[in-house]
Parts: C-alpha cells; structure tokens; sequence
C-alpha cells in the first residue's frame, strides 16, 4: 500500500473524455465526407490529364480543331469523362510550332448544408 502512496499521479485518472471523443469523431467524420467526394473528382481529373496526353502521341498537326474535338469527345466517352466535353478545351500552338490541347475547368462539391468544395484543375497535352 505504501508504493501507491509514493506516487502522486496514481490518483489522476487518463485517457479521453466523452466530449474530447465526441470531437474527435465528428472531424473523422468531416474528413471522410471530404474525402469522399473529393476522390472522384481528382481521379477523373487524372482520366483528362491521360486521354490529352494521348492525344499528344497523335499526329494532331495534321488534323483540324473539329477533328480534334471529335477525337477529344471520342476518347471522353470511352473513358467515361463527363465533367470537360469538347466545347471546353482548348487548342493552340506551342512555342515549338506542335499543337496544344489543354483545358481549364471548375468542379464544385456540396459538403454539408451551404458548405461547398471548389476546385481547380489545369490540364494539357504537354503533360502540365
């Protein structure tokens, strides 16, 4: 008995509280609505970044801007692309003289009641 006397944080209980665990479990909540609906969109934004720099192996110097955006649309519609369609890309020469595909666009989430996810994304054929 005397060693549990000696030792003044034997009396102190540790561990979490019911609030500090309540917490913790609301932002773990948060955190995997977040994730959730942000996977989806950066892995389509993957999907755009491949199917432009697959259209960079093309002859695209031969082709004309319909052309294309049909090749764009086309290759969208295999790999089930349905936030960028044709009208939203982008078609210019480099520096280099070679054709230039790229796209810009917005993607925004709603995540709970009025909060919402904006993002970003920058694509080209150029590999940026």
């Amino acid at each position: 008995m005397a060693q549990f006397l000696n030792r003044p944080l034997a009396n102190k209980q540790r561990g979490i509280s019911f609030f500090g665990m309540l917490f913790v479990g609301v932002v773990m909540v948060l955190c995997a609505i977040a994730a959730v609906r942000i996977v989806p969109v950066y892995t389509e934004f993957m999907t755009v970044k491949k199917v432009l720099k697959a259209m960079q192996q093309d002859s695209l110097d031969s082709m004309t801007a319909a052309q294309i955006r049909a090749a764009f649309d086309k290759r969208a519609s295999i790999d089930y692309i349905s936030v960028v369609n044709s009208s939203d890309i982008t078609i210019s020469r480099s520096e280099s003289g070679a054709i230039l595909v790229s796209v810009d666009y917005q993607v925004v989430k709603p995540l709970v009641g009025n909060v919402s996810l904006l993002m970003d994304f920058s694509a080209s054929s150029d590999g940026s």
